[in-house]
């Protein structure tokens, strides 16, 4: 392919809900601009872009695709992604590839949930925004209801580009705001009305210009053009187009308002750093390599496939260069142009292109290529959980290696392996994330698996003071076993400062203090005249870690926990590091339970955005959950979001309730927040629980 002007170059997310027609409006610019020979449909399973069999099967898209095209004399690179907030941070990742988002909104259904989520994901983003109401050959549209709709969810700044001729069967064109036709016979709203407010959103942008209109005199044509782009990249105009999809009315227009004014990939200035020095990053050519990988996949031929925005510089195959994620420079493997299923080599690339590299273990999602960094990739956490174990024995090592393809695919996909319950956990967005990854686990990997409720993380700590002794002592013939170990033990608050704490007056003979971050773990070693040898401190040590891992009161992970090792005894020969860390074991258990032991249970925040008729269903059923409201805002549009911290193990199963609380109309997001004490009622529950389990073991 020949070498592109970076003018000439139209990168663009088309994003929206489910059901929207976002595919098949993709599908149709493929075909109808001659990018691609066939006629797709997505209900028939051949789509250009839905190809994958999972999405074939459910009829919806699952990962984001990259298509291109020529139209007007420019070169577009599309991004078609996934409708349903499941599988939202392949749309965010896409994000991080594109100047421009196209939000589809569905004529029939108007504004849902992701088309809400996607919307503000995309400014914040930065990119510059068009809405894209599609499907207006559908029954039953109420257009100017559905303008008005847009306008007060997303502001003024939301005016018609065009206007549709007529809706459902009738639906033959669109009339251009902008320039009004003489003839606009069967328009469904007056384009001579929306004019101004049109021409007002474009030159807000300059002052100069917006005087000289009110004072009598339009901008020219040429300064129009200039003002558009700029509007769109500062947010102060998103235009709103009509189409059909299916049909193919209005996508021509949709097209021509890309090619003319949307943003080129210098519009859009982008922030890099390396170390304490940040730079703006400019679409040279000639500049330093800066090119970011926005999205991964595993293909069962191709194997990985790292997909790489080029911001500045060029890159060649076989390059050598620095990448963010490795030690050392590595060499670029084979350059790829894709196309949805299909790629094509390359034998280099520059700024605004977007190109895929094969079998490069170096390039994950959010890498950057040369010596300048993007900043982290802002994904959503995931927080539904399922414990799985292969059908087939001996398919544990094959199962792990599957799971950690999927990991490196799928931002929104965590795999852990408990150490306390030793399960191996899969973390998702969803219930409906993780039974799609199952799905591909037996296609692709031809790995059955089966799945439960993971067991929730609680944790232990202690909530007052206490202090004791153990004595290890055993004499079987031979060399003994002899330790004891004095200890006092105190709560830690999470955010103590560490270094001014351990050398508070309640440790006068301080000698050493060891801190573990991740369990808020303060051991410190007190002991003076030489009662228990250093050499001896190491293996108390290891007694205590072995003791924050299996827990004391019920087998879970302690945490938030100071003990003070202030005397002991040894023996001159019976005295051993098992010994000591036997000593050192059971004096923290002991300590532990005198004071006033608790469970710890993981607090989510959740933001749950319902129609404002369900706010009183939202407050009852957080309150029956234990949960905490904190309040809520305003969504737009008849539409409430509600603000609460509520228990991990009250929400696993939420999305269900929620659905069918709202009809659907819900939508919520889940985040980590904080452990603190469980009820005292759970607490014995769930103890008398673990000892059963453990009597069952043995």
């Amino acid at each position: 392919m020949a070498k592109v002007n970076i003018q000439d170059i139209r990168n663009l997310v088309v994003c929206g809900h489910g059901g929207s027609g976002k595919t098949t409006l993709v599908d149709h610019i493929l075909t109808s601009t001659g990018a691609v020979n066939a006629h797709p449909s997505v209900d028939e399973g051949t789509s250009i872009c839905d190809f994958d069999p999972e999405e074939k099967h459910h009829k919806y898209t699952i990962e984001a695709k990259v298509v291109h095209f020529k139209h007007g004399g420019r070169y577009f690179q599309l991004l078609d992604t996934p409708g349903y907030p499941d599988f939202i941070g392949q749309t965010i990742g896409a994000m991080q590839g594109v100047d421009m988002a196209a939000i589809v909104v569905n004529a029939q259904a108007g504004i849902e949930v992701n088309t809400r989520r996607v919307f503000a994901e995309a400014g914040k983003a930065g990119l510059g925004r068009m809405i894209v109401i599609n499907k207006m050959d559908a029954e039953n549209v109420n257009f100017p209801a559905l303008v008005g709709s847009i306008r007060e969810i997303w502001g003024g700044a939301c005016v018609l580009w065009n206007v549709p001729l007529g809706h459902g069967a009738t639906f033959n064109g669109v009339v251009s705001t902008l320039h009004v036709p003489d003839d606009t016979t069967g328009a469904l709203l007056n384009p001579h009305e929306i004019h101004d407010p049109l021409l007002e959103s474009i030159i807000e942008v300059d002052e100069g210009v917006m005087e000289r209109y009110f004072d009598g005199t339009p901008p020219t044509d040429e300064e129009l053009s200039g003002l558009i782009v700029r509007a769109i990249a500062e947010g102060t105009l998103v235009p709103i187009v009509c189409c059909s999809g299916k049909t193919g009315v209005g996508v021509k227009e949709l097209l021509d308002t890309v090619a003319t004014y949307g943003l080129t990939p210098d519009t859009r200035p982008r922030t890099v750093s390396k170390g304490d020095e940040q730079m703006q990053v400019k679409a040279d050519p000639n500049g330093p390599l800066v090119a970011h990988v926005f999205k991964t996949r595993i293909d069962p031929f191709v194997q990985k496939l790292s997909f790489i925005r080029i911001h500045s510089g060029t890159i060649q195959r076989d390059d050598v260069v620095p990448v963010s994620t490795a030690r050392k420079p590595v060499k670029l493997g084979p350059l790829l142009r894709v196309q949805a299923a299909d790629t094509e080599s390359v034998d280099q690339a520059g700024p605004g292109e977007i190109v895929a590299i094969a079998k490069m273990d170096e390039l994950p999602t959010g890498a950057t290529l040369g010596d300048w960094s993007f900043p982290t990739i802002a994904f959503p956490t995931p927080m539904v959980g399922l414990a799985v174990t292969p059908k087939s024995r001996g398919d544990e090592t094959k199962l792990s290696g599957a799971l950690h393809k999927v990991v490196e695919e799928d931002p929104t996909f965590r795999l852990d392996r408990d150490v306390q319950t030793k399960e191996l956990v899969i973390t998702g967005m969803s219930e409906l994330h993780l039974t799609v990854i199952r799905e591909r686990l037996a296609r692709r990997d031809k790995l059955e698996v089966d799945t439960k409720e993971p067991k929730i993380p609680f944790r232990e700590t202690i909530q007052v003071k206490a202090e004791g002794s153990y004595r290890h002592k055993k004499q079987s013939g031979g060399r003994g076993q002899f330790g004891e170990v004095h200890i006092r033990m105190f709560p830690l608050p999470r955010g103590t400062n560490i270094e001014e704490f351990a050398t508070k007056t309640n440790f006068p003979q301080l000698k050493e203090y060891h801190y573990d971050e991740a369990n808020n773990f303060l051991w410190v070693d007190s002991v003076v005249g030489g009662v228990i040898p250093g050499n001896f401190m190491p293996a108390i040590e290891k007694g205590f870690r072995d003791r924050l891992g299996r827990g004391v009161i019920a087998g879970y992970r302690v945490q938030d926990v100071g003990v003070e090792v202030h005397f002991g005894k040894h023996h001159p020969v019976d005295s051993s590091e098992a010994a000591f860390k036997t000593a050192a074991s059971m004096v923290f258990r002991n300590v532990f339970q005198q004071a006033k032991p608790a469970l710890l249970e993981p607090i989510v925040k959740l933001e749950i955005t319902v129609p404002e008729a369900n706010v009183g269903d939202v407050y009852s059923d957080m309150s029956s959950r234990g949960g905490r409201v904190s309040g809520s805002d305003s969504a737009g549009g008849g539409l409430q979001t509600v603000r609460c911290e509520v228990p991990l193990r009250s929400v696993t199963t939420y999305a269900r309730t929620l659905s069918s609380m709202t009809g659907g109309q819900g939508s919520y997001t889940m985040d980590f927040s904080h452990y603190d004490v469980m009820p005292a009622n759970v607490q014995q529950e769930i103890i008398a629980k673990s000892k059963l389990e453990e009597e069952e073991e043995d």
